[in-house]
């Protein structure tokens, strides 16, 4: 578990499930997204989540709120893999997704600050990286008000299919 002034960042539990479901089929929260995902691939998603967080102690963590112990969504680290077709991978990618209702309280850039700081203390991570369609500014001023900058290294996201109007994206980075 990892804390911060308004979050706990922690393992999944039982009743996450249906709440991160509803997040996940939500068209605002997904607007980014090529699609909603359905009640399965969201619990499907969790098990991957927990299964990692189990394994390496690290990941995207559940998120909660301290004042009122509410699952709000998920904020953490994720290795990417160098044949993941990203720029500059392998790499630990900081990332985030929380309820709707909950945006503009600076929950996700209070969490990704943790996350990257997490990543270089403890990962020993020389960088951390975040990536999102060019559209979303909103994910983009959480990265740089986490301290990130744009590597100007924008790409085609290979698991969003050629012609897309999602599919192209922007790369930020932090060093330690």
């Amino acid at each position: 578990m990892i804390e911060t002034e308004r979050l706990i960042l922690r393992q999944w539990r039982d009743e996450d499930y249906p709440i991160f479901a509803q997040l996940n089929a939500d068209p605002e929260v997904m607007r980014y997204f090529p699609e909603l995902m359905s009640r399965e691939e969201s619990d499907a998603q969790i098990g991957r989540f927990t299964r990692h967080i189990a394994n390496k102690g690290w990941g995207f963590w559940a998120v909660e709120l301290k004042s009122s112990g509410e699952f709000i969504g998920f904020i953490g680290l994720h290795k990417q893999q160098e044949e993941s077709g990203i720029p500059h991978a392998p790499l630990i990618e900081a990332g985030w997704r929380l309820q709707a209702r909950h945006w503009g309280n600076g929950y996700a850039t209070e969490g990704a600050k943790r996350a990257i700081r997490y990543a270089f203390e403890q990962l020993e991570a020389p960088a951390v990286y975040a990536y999102t369609p060019l559209q979303h500014r909103a994910s983009q001023r959480v990265m740089i008000k986490a301290g990130m900058t744009n590597t100007g290294d924008d790409f085609n996201y290979p698991k969003i299919p050629a012609g897309h109007a999602l599919e192209r994206f922007c790369l930020y980075r932090i060093t330690r």
